[in-house]
C-alpha cells in the first residue's frame, strides 16, 4: 500500500548497482596508482630495483692481448710437428724463425723478434710446444730436452694408478715420436706420486 512506507524493490536494486559501480571505480583507481608507482611482481609486491651498473667490459687493449695470445697458442699447436727433428731445441728455434718471418720481421731482425716475446709468454709457448695430451691413454707428456727428463702425468689425477702403467706410457711415447729418444726400460724410470720421469737417451 502507498501509505505503508515500504521501499519499492526497484529502489533497492538501484542502490546495489550504485554500490557495485563505486567499488569498481575505487578498484580501477587503485590499479592505476600501482601502475604509476612502478612494475609489480605477480605477488603484488614491487619488483626489486635494477642494478645501478653492469659488469665492466674488458678494455680494447685487454681484448687485443687475449686474441693475440690465443692466436699464438693455436699457431704453436698446429705447427709443433712441422719442424724436424722433433723434440729438439732446433725444432723450437725453427718455429720461432718461421713465426718471425711470417710476422714481417726481416731475416736480420730475429733478435728483435725474440725480444718482443716477453719471457713469460715465451715460456708458455715453449711449454706448449714441448707438450702433448693423449686422450686415448689419459696422459700428458712434457718433453723439453733442455728441462730434464720427460715427465708423464695423468690427465685425471684421480686415475693416476690406472693411467701410469708401463703399457700406456709406452703407447703414448710411440704415438708422439718419443719412444726412440728416451729410456725404454721401466726400471730406469723414476716414479713419484702422480708423475713418472723418464730419462733421455
Amino acid at each position: 500500500m502507498a501509505g505503508s512506507g515500504a521501499v519499492p524493490p526497484t529502489a533497492g536494486r538501484g542502490k546495489r548497482r550504485r554500490q557495485r559501480r563505486d567499488r569498481a571505480r575505487a578498484a580501477l583507481r587503485a590499479r592505476s596508482g600501482r601502475r604509476m608507482g612502478g612494475p609489480r611482481s605477480p605477488s603484488g609486491l614491487s619488483s626489486p630495483p635494477a642494478p645501478s651498473g653492469s659488469p665492466a667490459l674488458p678494455s680494447p687493449q685487454a681484448l687485443r692481448a687475449g686474441l693475440e695470445e690465443f692466436a699464438l697458442q693455436e699457431l704453436v699447436r698446429q705447427h709443433r710437428t712441422s719442424f724436424p727433428p722433433l723434440w729438439s731445441v732446433e725444432s723450437w728455434a725453427k718455429l720461432l724463425i718461421w713465426l718471425a718471418l711470417n710476422s714481417g720481421c726481416p731475416a736480420d731482425g730475429l733478435a728483435r723478434f725474440a725480444a718482443a716475446l716477453d719471457p713469460a709468454r715465451s715460456a708458455r709457448l715453449r711449454r706448449l710446444f714441448f707438450s702433448r695430451e693423449r686422450e686415448e691413454e689419459g696422459l700428458r707428456l712434457l718433453a723439453d730436452p733442455a728441462d730434464g727428463p720427460v715427465q708423464v702425468q695423468p690427465l685425471a689425477p684421480a686415475d693416476a694408478d690406472a693411467a701410469l702403467t708401463a703399457e700406456r706410457i709406452h703407447t703414448a711415447l710411440e704415438q708422439v715420436g718419443l719412444a726412440e729418444r728416451v729410456e725404454a726400460e721401466p726400471q730406469r724410470w723414476q716414479r713419484s706420486e702422480g708423475l713418472v720421469a723418464i730419462p733421455w737417451r
